[in-house]
């Protein structure tokens, strides 16, 4: 057959060149980060993180969330300009125990948040490393051999175990000065006595430490309230589950009920609410169900590896959260999946970092 005379089946021809619908209007061009842009000048973290908008995948989530930053710390109540947002941070405890401490530390000392929750791991280890380093480690130590040893991995980081005795040394102290003032004012009106809290408790703990390297000790200058309703889910708690004993028949009392108000009236009082949440879990879910209160925030922005197929907390994306109360409809809210030593820092570079809000 002549080869002139072969073409191509017309059944193959329409399966593959199918047209196209007209592209809606306004519709944004992928485009990337031409490098030839800043030849002979370094490329600022603002404009890498301005070009990834367009770039698609999580490039686009990333610079979507910096775009939401930037609307929660800018937006102003139109009856009232003194009225911000209220911006909640969530982190486990993991990311305390990281380098991103330096970067939330940075948020808290310029007052950058409002309220802050976390885990015990997320307060305990911010004093410790007051008290003494975490180390660069390996993922892949064994772990009998560093049991033997004395030492504690998180990831690839390592914590000895003498530090967690640095600590019971300096908190325990504390725990009992702490008892001493409960019971002393039981003596007093009832509305004069001693109450402690999760959140009580880390703001005297901010305040014993006394080091500028703390989150807790800005979050203790700065009045800003950390709510750990897991607090006993930790090293802290070992130390409380050992001064029971010390101080028995006494014991420390501490009460979640009034925390659980505490943080709901601050989301009902919140004239506009912003959520930043790195991680999932408790702190996650305690920041957006406080949100539910007033039916929902207008921002949020969620950072973590989590997939949603098996229903976790962590994997689930902003929209389930919309689906409660918990994130307003028509939000501004994104879910970045990375990991937050990654992601997080190069956020508030282009956000809290760079400038004032404008």
């Amino acid at each position: 057959m002549a080869s002139d005379s072969i073409s191509a089946p017309e059944k193959a021809l329409d399966a593959v060149l199918v047209h196209s619908a007209p592209v809606p209007e306004g519709s944004v061009k992928v485009k990337g980060i031409d490098f030839n842009e800043y030849a002979g000048r370094p490329i600022t973290v603002d404009e890498l993180m301005r070009n990834m908008g367009n770039m698609g995948f999580q490039a686009s989530n990333l610079g979507k969330a910096v775009e939401i930053i930037d609307k929660m710390r800018s937006w102003r109540d139109p009856a009232d300009p003194s009225k911000r947002t209220t911006i909640f941070l969530g982190y486990t405890s993991n990311l305390i125990s990281s380098g991103l401490r330096e970067t939330i530390r940075y948020l808290v000392q310029h007052r950058h948040v409002s309220a802050i929750v976390t885990t015990a791991g997320g307060v305990e280890e911010d004093f410790i490393k007051c008290l003494a380093p975490t180390y660069m480690g390996d993922f892949h130590l064994d772990g009998a051999t560093l049991r033997k040893s004395g030492m504690n991995r998180i990831g690839n980081l390592v914590v000895p175990n003498d530090n967690y005795c640095k600590f019971e040394d300096w908190v325990i102290p504390i725990l009992d000065k702490m008892l001493s003032e409960q019971e002393t004012s039981k003596s007093l009106p009832e509305d004069e006595q001693i109450h402690w809290t999760p959140s009580k408790v880390i703001h005297r703990l901010g305040k014993e430490i006394d080091n500028e390297e703390s989150v807790y000790y800005w979050a203790y200058k700065n009045d800003i309230p950390v709510f750990c309703p897991a607090l006993t889910d930790g090293s802290l708690g070992d130390m409380l589950f050992f001064h029971t004993y010390k101080s028995s028949p006494a014991m420390l009392r501490i009460d979640i009920v009034e925390d659980i108000r505490r943080i709901n009236k601050i989301a009902i009082q919140a004239a506009c609410s912003g959520i930043i949440v790195l991680g999932g879990g408790v702190i996650k879910h305690h920041i957006a169900n406080a949100n539910l209160m007033r039916n929902g925030a207008e921002y949020a922005v969620f950072v973590n590896t989590a997939n949603e197929f098996d229903g976790s907390d962590a994997g689930a994306r902003p929209d389930e959260a919309v689906s409660w109360g918990k994130i307003k409809i028509g939000a501004d809210a994104v879910k970045v999946y990375a990991e937050a030593t990654v992601a997080f820092p190069l956020i508030v570079a282009a956000t809290f970092a760079r400038s004032a809000p404008e």
